[in-house]
């Protein structure tokens, strides 16, 4: 069905010119199956817990206000780790009650703004706890403030993305000497701090390593109300936050592993998280919305280079950075359609699928069995909703392409609506100092 659902719309977009020699990349985003993976997210945990739990989408992800907004009309909250992040998930009509501030370096300001906003806030070491001590003694505050841990329990197979290593800059690392009393001691100290975090990783990291890291974080909270029990009759952490991470399937169509999966996973290995005695709120990202994305581009000539074919094409490293410089770790598949949006067949070839920028590594695939393309042919990037055409690289100068979504109608046509324009030129001009041009002139 996703398959069938794209193929329409890339036909849809060729008929409706947005692909086109003006614009000759464009971003597709399957809305029937971000709300399936939003029912599924909301499911898989409403199976093993009764408690509240709030799914605070992470808008890292697809900082888009189109689409914060229909996650939100999809029962989610959103996690933001920028005052640029809460400002989209504002723009969304997201209520401060679901949304939680994330963020390793946030300003004496931003603390400020956020407490009297009234969004959770995660802190993220002592130094930050001894700022948020002058801010609520200042003025009264409804944000439910915790503090972000970090169990060391180890990483996945992609470093950059594994947050629960040794050396971790996130969170207070629970396994250097003295650091587990110290978070005791900070609870017992701070009666308005009342939740835990932690996150071990997204892509990359096995499911029984996230889970270990939340049991850890389960465990910690019960030593915490344990301490606070016996020194002032309450328990005082009421909720857990327990990041995202859940990876995704880049080689098929499947979607695995599945939320249904990690939260049975959860329940088995710290059943007390879903007992009723704690909120939960949980921080996923790319799971949400990367199955239900497809990068398109024209291709613009083929070639050979020592008897391998070529086809340059308008998508690269701008809009598929850590693929085009970490190809092992993110490797995309890739569909060919004709000129008029037809999926291409024939006999597979091996060739390249190289993007338009000045360097050799831009390449979105390496000898890649396709069928033989053409210039005018259309290439698609699939699994490319999270990330991808979201956290634009402006290498070359390169313009943002546009994002569009589909849903169905009746007759299964397409209809396609934008949610972010292709960029013009001139922005490009304005935000590279075009309105300063002078201003090195100046003496």
């Amino acid at each position: 069905m996703a398959t069938e659902r794209r193929d329409r719309a890339v036909r849809a977009a060729i008929e409706q010119e947005l692909l086109t020699e003006e614009h000759p990349v464009a971003a597709l985003l399957d809305t029937d199956g971000v709300r399936a993976s939003a029912a599924a997210l909301r499911d898989a945990f409403a199976a093993v817990t009764g408690a509240p739990v709030l799914h605070a989408f992470a808008v890292k992800a697809g900082p888009l206000v189109p689409v914060l907004r229909l996650l939100y009309a999809e029962g989610l909250g959103a996690e933001v780790a920028s005052p640029g992040e809460l400002a989209l998930a504002r723009a969304a009509g997201m209520p401060p009650e679901r949304i939680v501030l994330d963020s390793p370096a946030k300003t004496p300001a931003e603390l400020a703004g956020a407490l009297a906003l009234g969004v959770a806030v995660n802190a993220d070491n002592p130094q930050e706890l001894a700022r948020l001590d002058a801010l609520v003694a200042g003025a009264p505050t409804r944000s439910p403030i915790g503090l972000r841990v970090n169990p060391q329990i180890g990483g996945g197979t992609i470093d950059a993305l594994s947050t629960a290593t040794p050396t971790s800059k996130f969170g207070v690392a629970l396994r250097d000497r003295g650091a587990r009393d110290q978070v005791v001691r900070a609870f017992l100290d701070r009666p308005w701090l009342t939740r835990l975090h932690t996150h071990t990783g997204s892509q990359g990291v096995p499911l029984s390593l996230l889970a270990t890291g939340v049991r850890e974080v389960y465990e910690l909270a019960e030593e915490i109300n344990a301490a606070t029990v016996r020194a002032t009759g309450r328990r005082q952490v009421d909720t857990l936050d327990i990041g995202g991470g859940l990876p995704v399937n880049f080689t098929s169509d499947e979607e695995t592993p599945t939320f249904a999966a990690y939260a049975r996973l959860l329940a088995e290995q710290a059943p007390g998280l879903f007992d009723g005695r704690y909120g939960l709120v949980t921080e996923f990202g790319r799971s949400l919305l990367a199955k239900h994305g497809t990068l398109l581009a024209r291709v613009e000539y083929t070639k050979t280079s020592g008897a391998r074919p070529i086809a340059v094409t308008h998508a690269g490293v701008q809009v598929a950075t850590r693929t085009v410089y970490d190809p092992d770790s993110w490797p995309l598949r890739i569909a060919a359609y004709d000129a008029e949006g037809r999926p291409k067949d024939g006999p597979p070839v091996d060739q390249d699928v190289a993007g338009p920028a000045c360097f050799a590594g831009d390449l979105l695939a390496v000898q890649r069995p396709l069928p033989p393309l053409e210039p005018g042919d259309v290439v698609a990037a699939l699994d490319t909703g999270a990330y991808y055409f979201t956290a634009h690289y402006a290498y070359n100068s390169l313009p943002r392409p546009g994002v569009h979504a589909y849903t169905g109608t009746a007759g299964g046509a397409r209809r396609l609506v934008t949610l972010r324009p292709p960029q013009q030129l001139p922005e490009i001009v304005a935000e590279a100092g075009g309105a300063h041009r002078d201003a090195l002139l100046e003496r």
